[in-house]
């Protein structure tokens, strides 16, 4: 994995195959929502449900430090959605 690049990115409905497999080498059921995937090269090492926390890996693969690191993400991404909520809030007309 030294040389491999890691991605990490938001789940496509082009990846719904690669997440069940994954949840079933798991033996987890595939998140839903939004879904962050942790890919090292082309392959799928780990993914989380961002709203939740919950995290699936391939427990074949050393993917510990990938779930934190997508764990990290997810927590960053609820932030923002949260603070995205907040000021379109703002800019909505208040009832009378």
């Amino acid at each position: 994995m030294t040389n491999t690049p890691l991605t990490i990115r938001r789940a496509a409905a082009r990846d719904l195959a690669a997440v069940a497999d994954l949840a079933a080498l798991d033996s987890s059921s595939p998140p839903t929502g939004e879904v962050l995937l942790a890919e090292v090269g082309s392959e799928l090492w780990a993914a989380i449900e961002v709203d939740s926390g919950a995290a699936i890996a391939d427990p074949f693969r050393p993917s510990g430090d990938l779930v934190e690191l997508l764990r990290f993400r997810a927590e960053r991404a609820r932030r923002e959605s949260a603070t995205e909520r907040r000021s379109v809030s703002r800019l909505l007309p208040r009832a009378a």
